[in-house]
C-alpha cells in the first residue's frame, strides 16, 4: 500500500512555488499510482495553532502525480472558504498530504471510530428532496474535540443542510468510513530539504526570504 510521504509534500510545495514563479515544478521523487487524495494547507503564525488556509481533494482514485499537482493548486488558490494563498504567505505555511484507503460502508451513523476513520455522508434533504453529501478527513473530529453525534451534525451542515437535525434524519444517513495516511511538512523543512538536495534554497517571486 502506498503511504503519504515527505516527497509528496515536497512536490506540493514545489508546485505552488512554481506557480508563483511561472515555471514548471521539478519532477516528483515518488512513484506513480492511483489513490484518493487530499491536500491541506495551514498557516502558522507566531508559533500558534495552525489555521486552515485550504483543503481540497478527491474521494475517487486519481493518478498521484497529477492529483497532487492539481489539488496543491486548487486547495491553495480556489478553496471558496478562503482568499487565495499569496506568495508572501509561503514561509508560514505547512502542507499535509493525505492518501485515503480502506473504504467501508458503515452499518449506521455511529459505526466508526474518532481519530481512526474519515467520514463520507450522503442523505436526502427532507425540505428540498435533494441529495446532499460531505466528507471529513480522519483527523478532523479528534482535532475539534467532537463526539460522534457532533461530528455527524457538523458534517450535515457542511453538506449544506440548514434544517432541524433530528435523530430520525441521522438514522437515514448513509455513511462510508475510510482511513488515511498523512504526512505534514512546514515550509522551513521544505526549504531545508531543497537546500540539501538541490544546492540552493527555494526562491519565490513576491515573497520575502525565509528567516528559518
Amino acid at each position: 500500500m502506498v503511504s503519504a510521504n515527505r516527497e509528496m509534500a515536497v512536490y506540493c510545495f514545489d508546485t505552488l512555488v512554481a506557480h508563483y514563479n511561472s515555471e514548471d515544478a521539478p519532477p516528483p521523487a515518488f512513484d506513480e499510482g492511483q489513490h484518493p487524495l487530499f491536500v491541506t494547507w495551514k498557516k502558522v503564525l507566531n508559533g500558534g495553532e495552525p489555521r486552515l488556509r485550504g483543503c481540497i481533494g478527491t474521494l475517487e482514485a486519481r493518478c498521484l502525480i497529477n492529483g497532487f499537482k492539481d489539488y496543491a493548486l486548487t486547495s491553495a488558490l480556489r478553496d471558496r472558504r478562503f482568499p487565495p494563498i499569496q506568495a508572501k504567505e509561503l514561509p508560514q505555511l505547512e502542507c499535509t498530504v493525505s492518501i485515503l484507503t480502506n473504504y467501508e460502508t458503515a452499518d449506521n451513523y455511529l459505526d466508526w471510530e474518532i481519530g481512526k476513520h474519515g467520514l463520507i455522508i450522503e442523505f436526502t434533504d427532507p425540505e428540498y428532496n435533494t441529495r446532499r453529501s460531505a466528507t471529513y478527513l480522519p483527523e478532523v473530529a479528534a482535532h475539534e474535540g467532537w463526539n460522534k453525534v457532533e461530528a455527524i451534525d457538523s458534517l450535515m451542515r457542511k453538506a449544506g443542510y440548514n434544517g432541524t437535525i433530528t435523530e430520525s434524519l441521522r438514522k437515514r444517513v448513509r455513511l462510508t468510513r475510510y482511513e488515511s495516511t498523512l504526512f505534514t511538512m512546514h515550509y522551513s523543512d521544505y526549504a531545508s530539504y531543497v537546500t540539501s538536495t538541490r544546492g540552493a534554497a527555494p526562491s519565490i517571486v513576491g515573497a520575502k526570504p525565509s528567516n528559518n
